[in-house]
């Protein structure tokens, strides 16, 4: 191997080394930046929390029914509800943009907006 090739393929290395580096710190922003959970109450926000802060937000409702949302590790899920049928509070996690939960007997809708697209068109459970 002559002194050009060994040039040649370490050159080629940092190249890639380089796009690797940056599309990791590019998903890694994407990923942490811009998520956010939309709760809706009858057609009407009730409220925007970021994915990548953990909180947990009851929902009271005008009837004294309620809804707890809880969000940590940048997942948002329907932790506890007073509805009958449990639904939303058995709905897997939701953090990809345009995923939901729904609440039918409160009227509750939790809606992710921005952040990370799903590479999956559908899914089944």
């Amino acid at each position: 191997m002559k002194r050009n090739d060994v040039i040649l393929i370490i050159a080629i290395l940092l190249i890639t080394f380089g796009f690797v580096i940056g599309t990791v710190i590019h998903n890694h922003k994407t990923s942490t930046e811009g998520g956010l959970a939309v709760v809706t109450v009858d057609g009407e926000e009730y409220g925007r929390y970021p994915l990548n802060q953990d909180v947990t937000v009851r929902i009271d409702l005008a009837d004294g029914e309620y809804n707890v949302l809880t969000i940590a590790d940048g997942e948002a899920s329907m932790s506890e509800a007073s509805c009958r049928d449990q639904i939303c509070v058995h709905h897997f996690h939701i953090h990809y943009a345009g995923d939901t939960i729904v609440c039918l007997p409160h009227k509750v809708i939790v809606e992710i907006v921005g952040g990370e697209a799903d590479d999956v068109d559908a899914a089944t459970h």
